[in-house]
């Protein structure tokens, strides 16, 4: 459950409070983590209406090398469930951008992805040690959309057919968070504009892309009109 929400999450699916819960323990871990202050309009959403109940929450925290830390969980009419998740670093640090999504439509994870996508050109330490992640024991891996050449080689896709399927996924996005945060420790910054600027062009590259995924406006479009999607998408959840 997220610390500091309004919203009481007892119908989110345990497997995705487990996902939550394990990124707050790995924030916890982050120097001079505080929350920001957001659009109310955005944080806890909430409709009561039969038929197309829906809640979504949002969090947001930033930390010495991150910029924005944010956690979103929703469910739709009980039949969808999603659980979004982006951690944009501060374009002074060599970090990468880590991020999850998770769809669970009923009882099934059709779609599970994490990444530690990269924000220069340069290969970095990193992409060694992702290669050692073990990532064996699923049956269905997906192929990235069109859009996804803003993953890294190390990028995890697929759904997951089954408990032990959904604990390896677990693993893995425990072991993705455990080298980003190690990753962050005592790193120091950086005061080349060129590379800076590599680093914002990546993050502004990141979010752009993303924004061409139209599964997440056709969602939404379901419950509110286009432009306070529009809004939802570029304040929220791509807002570089």
């Amino acid at each position: 459950m997220l610390a500091d929400s309004s919203i009481k999450t007892k119908s989110i699916d345990p497997f995705i409070l487990s996902l939550v819960e394990n990124i707050g323990e790995k924030r916890s871990l982050l120097d001079e983590l505080e929350p920001i202050k957001t659009n109310k309009e955005f944080a806890n959403i909430v409709c009561k209406e039969v038929g197309r109940e829906l809640y979504i929450e949002n969090e947001f925290h930033k930390a010495k090398r991150f910029r924005k830390l944010h956690v979103e969980i929703a469910e739709f009419s009980n039949n969808l469930k999603i659980l979004h998740c982006v951690f944009f670093p501060d374009p002074f640090f060599n970090i990468p951008i880590f991020g999850l999504d998770l769809v669970k439509t009923k009882n099934v994870v059709s779609a599970a992805i994490v990444d530690l996508s990269p924000v220069s050109k340069s290969e970095t330490p990193i992409d060694e040690i992702l290669d050692d992640v073990k990532k064996d024991g699923f049956t269905m891996k997906r192929e990235i959309p069109n859009w996804g050449d803003i993953f890294s080689k190390n990028v995890f896709f697929a759904s997951l057919m089954n408990q032990n399927e959904q604990n390896y996924f677990y693993n893995i996005v425990d072991q993705y968070l455990t080298i980003l945060v190690d990753l962050n420790k005592d790193l120091k910054p950086d005061f080349d504009k060129d590379v800076i600027d590599e680093r914002i062009y990546f993050q502004k590259n990141y979010c752009k892309q993303q924004m061409k995924n139209e599964k997440t406006s056709l969602v939404l479009l379901k419950y509110f009109e286009k432009p306070w999607v529009d809004r939802y998408i570029k304040e929220i959840l791509f807002d570089f």
